[in-house]
Parts: C-alpha cells; sequence; structure tokens
C-alpha cells in the first residue's frame, strides 16, 4: 500500500511539473485566410492577437466590424481547442487511468 501511494504521488508530481512546462508551449491559430493571428499558451493564456490592418481598410463599415470581431472569436475558440489538445497529449499518459479514482490533482483522461 505504502508503495501505491509513493506511486500516486510520483504521478502527481510529474503532472504539476507537465502542467508548469505547459505555460512555455505556444500554439497559435488563425482565422479569415491569416487576418486574424492569436497565440496562446498551452495552459490557455492568451498571449497575442495580431490583426493585418488591411482588414480595417479606410472606412470600416459595421458590418466589417462584425466580421472582424467573428473572426477574431472564432481564431481564439480555435487556439483554445489546440491548446486543449497539447495538454491532453502532455498530462494524458501521465494519469495512468487514475482519474477515475477521483483524486485531487488527476484529471480522468
Amino acid at each position: 500500500m505504502n508503495k501505491m501511494l509513493k506511486q500516486v504521488q510520483q504521478t502527481q508530481d510529474d503532472m504539476m511539473k507537465a502542467q508548469e512546462q505547459l505555460k512555455d508551449e505556444e500554439v497559435e491559430a488563425s482565422a479569415g485566410g491569416g487576418m486574424v493571428t492569436v497565440k496562446m499558451s498551452g495552459d490557455r493564456e492568451l498571449k497575442e492577437v495580431h490583426i493585418d490592418p488591411s482588414a480595417l481598410g479606410d472606412d470600416v463599415s459595421a458590418e466589417d466590424l462584425e466580421m472582424l470581431q467573428d473572426t477574431l472569436v472564432a481564431a481564439v475558440n480555435e487556439a483554445s481547442r489546440s491548446a486543449e489538445e497539447l495538454a491532453s497529449r502532455k498530462l494524458g499518459g501521465l494519469s495512468g487511468g487514475l482519474g477515475d479514482l477521483g483524486l485531487p490533482g488527476m484529471p480522468g483522461v
């Protein structure tokens, strides 16, 4: 039993390290043919938003602004999904099915 608890603790420590490492990794996504690009860390922190100046033009209409806002939302959502996939790849193999036990820090994978 003591050996099993040590293994669980080691797995939790490994997961915490992996979560910290995710902060240093970035994903990037774009939408609208590259008109809007966002960068987000592996822990889902939005790092950068770049809007191509040509997207705004000289006289931006309300419709153009709405389209740009919708495109920005799509880009942020895509980066968020990519970050979730990165976290799953980094943390998925570490839990070894322990997430089903409901232990703190052990997400079900």
